[in-house]
Protein backbone atom coordinates (compact mmCIF):
# COMPACT_ATOMS: atom_id res chain seq x y z
CA UNK A 1 0.00 0.00 0.00
CA UNK A 2 1.47 3.51 -0.85
CA UNK A 3 2.21 5.77 1.66
CA UNK A 4 -0.51 8.16 0.53
CA UNK A 5 -2.87 5.63 1.76
CA UNK A 6 -1.63 4.59 5.05
CA UNK A 7 -0.59 8.45 6.60
CA UNK A 8 -3.81 9.97 6.66
CA UNK A 9 -7.04 8.29 7.84
CA UNK A 10 -9.88 7.37 5.08
CA UNK A 11 -11.78 10.03 5.81
CA UNK A 12 -8.96 12.92 5.14
CA UNK A 13 -7.37 11.47 2.49
CA UNK A 14 -9.51 13.43 -0.42
CA UNK A 15 -9.17 16.34 1.67
CA UNK A 16 -5.50 15.96 2.51
CA UNK A 17 -3.24 14.14 -0.14
CA UNK A 18 -0.23 13.48 1.36
CA UNK A 19 2.56 16.04 0.17
CA UNK A 20 3.48 19.56 -0.07
CA UNK A 21 -0.12 20.82 -0.78
CA UNK A 22 -1.68 18.86 2.39
CA UNK A 23 1.28 20.77 4.14
CA UNK A 24 0.93 23.97 2.88
CA UNK A 25 -2.72 23.63 3.74
CA UNK A 26 -2.32 22.54 7.37
CA UNK A 27 0.44 25.36 7.76
CA UNK A 28 -2.06 28.39 6.44
CA UNK A 29 -4.79 26.46 9.03
CA UNK A 30 -3.06 26.51 11.92
CA UNK A 31 -0.31 29.72 11.40
CA UNK A 32 -2.71 32.58 10.54
CA UNK A 33 -4.89 32.04 13.66
CA UNK A 34 -2.12 31.28 15.80
CA UNK A 35 0.07 34.48 14.64
CA UNK A 36 -3.13 36.76 15.52
CA UNK A 37 -3.65 35.61 18.85
CA UNK A 38 -0.25 35.49 19.95
CA UNK A 39 -0.35 39.28 18.56
CA UNK A 40 -3.47 40.08 20.52
CA UNK A 41 -1.73 37.67 23.45
CA UNK A 42 1.20 40.61 23.77
CA UNK A 43 -1.11 43.07 24.50
CA UNK A 44 -3.08 41.40 26.78
CA UNK A 45 -1.04 39.33 28.63
CA UNK A 46 -3.41 35.92 28.09
CA UNK A 47 -2.00 33.25 26.12
CA UNK A 48 -5.17 31.24 26.62
CA UNK A 49 -6.27 31.07 23.49
CA UNK A 50 -2.79 30.59 22.16
CA UNK A 51 -2.57 27.51 24.84
CA UNK A 52 -5.70 25.93 22.62
CA UNK A 53 -3.98 26.00 19.19
CA UNK A 54 -1.17 24.02 20.87
CA UNK A 55 -3.75 21.48 21.88
CA UNK A 56 -5.27 21.29 18.74
CA UNK A 57 -1.74 20.71 17.04
CA UNK A 58 -1.64 17.93 20.03
CA UNK A 59 -4.52 16.12 18.77
CA UNK A 60 -3.62 16.50 15.03
CA UNK A 61 -1.69 13.41 15.05
CA UNK A 62 -4.83 11.32 16.53
CA UNK A 63 -7.53 13.24 14.50
CA UNK A 64 -5.78 12.75 11.26
CA UNK A 65 -2.97 10.11 10.97
CA UNK A 66 -3.24 6.69 10.51
CA UNK A 67 -1.26 4.50 13.37
CA UNK A 68 1.38 4.04 10.56
CA UNK A 69 0.90 8.02 9.84
CA UNK A 70 2.10 8.60 13.68
CA UNK A 71 4.86 6.32 13.17
CA UNK A 72 6.44 8.22 10.15
CA UNK A 73 6.29 11.34 11.89
CA UNK A 74 8.00 9.33 14.84
CA UNK A 75 5.45 9.11 17.21
CA UNK A 76 7.51 5.71 17.95
CA UNK A 77 9.90 4.43 20.91
CA UNK A 78 13.37 5.73 20.97
CA UNK A 79 15.91 4.18 19.23
CA UNK A 80 18.75 5.95 21.20
CA UNK A 81 18.60 7.10 24.41
CA UNK A 82 21.65 8.71 25.08
CA UNK A 83 20.90 11.05 22.47
CA UNK A 84 17.45 11.42 23.84
CA UNK A 85 18.81 12.23 26.97
CA UNK A 86 21.25 15.18 25.46
CA UNK A 87 18.35 16.55 23.72
CA UNK A 88 17.09 19.05 26.71
CA UNK A 89 20.89 20.14 27.20
CA UNK A 90 21.26 20.75 23.65
CA UNK A 91 17.84 23.43 23.61
CA UNK A 92 19.13 25.12 26.33
CA UNK A 93 22.66 25.54 24.92
CA UNK A 94 20.76 26.49 21.82
CA UNK A 95 18.62 29.34 23.87
CA UNK A 96 21.53 30.30 25.69
CA UNK A 97 23.26 31.28 22.31
CA UNK A 98 20.61 33.43 20.98
CA UNK A 99 20.06 34.98 24.29
CA UNK A 100 23.84 36.24 24.53
CA UNK A 101 23.38 37.48 21.02
CA UNK A 102 20.61 39.43 21.77
CA UNK A 103 21.69 40.57 25.32
CA UNK A 104 25.49 41.73 23.55
CA UNK A 105 23.79 43.43 20.74
CA UNK A 106 20.86 44.76 22.61
CA UNK A 107 21.20 45.11 25.99
CA UNK A 108 18.25 45.71 28.07
CA UNK A 109 16.44 47.16 25.27
CA UNK A 110 13.04 46.62 23.67
CA UNK A 111 15.08 45.16 20.55
CA UNK A 112 16.34 42.33 22.41
CA UNK A 113 13.61 39.60 21.94
CA UNK A 114 13.91 38.02 25.36
CA UNK A 115 13.26 41.90 26.65
CA UNK A 116 9.91 42.20 24.40
CA UNK A 117 9.07 38.67 25.46
CA UNK A 118 9.29 38.98 29.13
CA UNK A 119 7.58 42.18 28.70
CA UNK A 120 4.27 40.46 27.55
CA UNK A 121 4.41 38.62 31.24
CA UNK A 122 3.12 41.80 32.21
CA UNK A 123 0.10 39.88 34.92
CA UNK A 124 3.08 39.66 37.03
CA UNK A 125 3.71 41.51 40.51
CA UNK A 126 6.32 43.64 40.62
CA UNK A 127 8.80 43.55 42.22
CA UNK A 128 9.52 39.39 42.22
CA UNK A 129 10.88 38.30 45.58
CA UNK A 130 12.73 35.45 45.69
CA UNK A 131 9.65 32.57 46.86
CA UNK A 132 7.30 34.13 44.05
CA UNK A 133 9.96 34.44 41.65
CA UNK A 134 10.94 30.28 41.78
CA UNK A 135 7.13 29.76 42.07
CA UNK A 136 6.44 31.70 38.60
CA UNK A 137 9.48 30.30 37.25
CA UNK A 138 8.26 26.79 38.00
CA UNK A 139 4.77 27.67 36.76
CA UNK A 140 5.71 29.11 33.48
CA UNK A 141 8.37 26.20 32.46
CA UNK A 142 6.20 23.67 33.47
CA UNK A 143 3.84 25.18 30.87
CA UNK A 144 6.29 26.45 28.17
CA UNK A 145 7.35 22.63 28.30
CA UNK A 146 4.45 20.58 27.49
CA UNK A 147 1.94 22.96 25.25
CA UNK A 148 4.44 24.31 22.77
CA UNK A 149 7.11 21.53 22.42
CA UNK A 150 4.58 18.76 22.35
CA UNK A 151 1.87 20.56 19.92
CA UNK A 152 4.39 22.83 17.62
CA UNK A 153 6.54 19.53 17.54
CA UNK A 154 3.88 16.65 16.26
CA UNK A 155 3.29 19.43 14.11
CA UNK A 156 6.05 21.14 12.78
CA UNK A 157 8.70 18.14 12.68
CA UNK A 158 6.06 15.75 12.08
CA UNK A 159 2.83 16.25 10.06
CA UNK A 160 4.31 19.28 8.32
CA UNK A 161 7.66 17.73 7.78
CA UNK A 162 6.69 14.56 6.69
CA UNK A 163 4.23 16.04 3.79
CA UNK A 164 6.85 18.34 2.37
CA UNK A 165 9.63 15.74 2.78
CA UNK A 166 7.08 13.01 0.35
CA UNK A 167 7.29 15.92 -2.58
CA UNK A 168 10.49 17.32 -1.90
CA UNK A 169 12.95 15.01 -0.02
CA UNK A 170 13.65 14.84 3.53
CA UNK A 171 17.01 17.94 3.79
CA UNK A 172 14.17 20.48 2.27
CA UNK A 173 11.68 19.21 3.77
CA UNK A 174 13.43 20.23 7.24
CA UNK A 175 14.53 23.81 5.86
CA UNK A 176 10.74 24.40 4.91
CA UNK A 177 9.54 23.60 8.31
CA UNK A 178 11.67 25.02 10.04
CA UNK A 179 10.74 28.52 8.32
CA UNK A 180 7.48 28.01 8.73
CA UNK A 181 8.05 27.81 12.28
CA UNK A 182 10.44 31.05 12.49
CA UNK A 183 8.01 33.01 10.86
CA UNK A 184 5.21 32.27 12.87
CA UNK A 185 7.13 33.29 15.71
CA UNK A 186 7.78 36.91 14.16
CA UNK A 187 4.05 37.34 16.06
CA UNK A 188 6.37 36.38 19.50
CA UNK A 189 9.13 38.76 18.38
CA UNK A 190 9.76 41.28 15.43
CA UNK A 191 6.22 43.06 14.90
CA UNK A 192 6.45 44.37 18.30
CA UNK A 193 3.52 46.35 20.25
CA UNK A 194 4.89 49.35 22.55
CA UNK A 195 2.75 51.67 23.80
CA UNK A 196 -0.07 50.87 21.99
CA UNK A 197 2.06 51.63 18.84
CA UNK A 198 3.09 48.56 16.53
CA UNK A 199 6.39 48.59 15.16
CA UNK A 200 8.44 46.24 12.85
CA UNK A 201 12.23 45.71 13.93
CA UNK A 202 13.84 44.63 10.87
CA UNK A 203 17.38 43.57 11.74
CA UNK A 204 16.34 42.27 15.46
CA UNK A 205 13.44 40.39 13.95
CA UNK A 206 15.76 38.72 10.95
CA UNK A 207 18.42 37.76 13.70
CA UNK A 208 15.54 35.98 15.82
CA UNK A 209 14.03 34.45 12.75
CA UNK A 210 17.78 33.31 11.55
CA UNK A 211 18.31 32.30 15.28
CA UNK A 212 14.77 29.90 15.13
CA UNK A 213 15.52 28.81 12.06
CA UNK A 214 19.03 27.39 13.16
CA UNK A 215 17.48 26.28 16.10
CA UNK A 216 14.70 24.36 14.54
CA UNK A 217 17.31 22.46 12.22
CA UNK A 218 18.43 20.98 15.56
CA UNK A 219 14.98 19.91 16.62
CA UNK A 220 14.94 18.15 13.12
CA UNK A 221 18.40 16.13 13.67
CA UNK A 222 17.41 15.49 17.63
CA UNK A 223 14.37 14.09 16.04
CA UNK A 224 16.79 11.76 13.60
CA UNK A 225 18.84 10.87 16.17
CA UNK A 226 16.72 10.27 18.43
CA UNK A 227 14.54 7.82 16.44
CA UNK A 228 11.70 9.29 17.46
CA UNK A 229 9.25 12.72 17.72
CA UNK A 230 10.51 12.64 21.47
CA UNK A 231 13.90 13.63 20.84
CA UNK A 232 12.54 16.91 19.14
CA UNK A 233 10.12 17.54 22.26
CA UNK A 234 12.66 17.40 24.25
CA UNK A 235 15.40 19.65 22.97
CA UNK A 236 12.07 22.66 22.38
CA UNK A 237 11.59 22.25 25.73
CA UNK A 238 15.01 22.51 26.85
CA UNK A 239 15.04 25.85 24.87
CA UNK A 240 12.14 27.57 26.32
CA UNK A 241 13.21 25.82 30.02
CA UNK A 242 16.31 28.14 29.52
CA UNK A 243 14.74 31.19 28.09
CA UNK A 244 11.69 31.22 31.14
CA UNK A 245 15.42 30.99 33.31
CA UNK A 246 16.79 34.20 31.42
CA UNK A 247 13.67 35.83 31.56
CA UNK A 248 12.69 35.22 35.24
CA UNK A 249 16.24 35.28 36.53
CA UNK A 250 18.09 37.91 34.89
CA UNK A 251 15.13 40.28 33.17
CA UNK A 252 12.33 40.81 35.14
CA UNK A 253 12.81 42.93 38.16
Amino acid sequence: MSQEKTFYKPIFRHLLPFGWKAGLILLLIFSLPRFYLVLQANKTGSYQWVSMVFVAMMLMPFLLLTRQGRQKIGWSKPRNMLVLLGSLLWGMLACSAIFALFYGLYGDSIANAFVYIARTYNQLPSPLDADSRLLFFLIFSLVSMTFSPIGEELFYRGIIHENFAETLGDQKAAYIDALAFALVHLAHFGLIVDQNTWHFLPIPALLWVTGLWFTCLLFNRMRRRSGSILGAILTHAGFNLAMNFFIFYFLLK
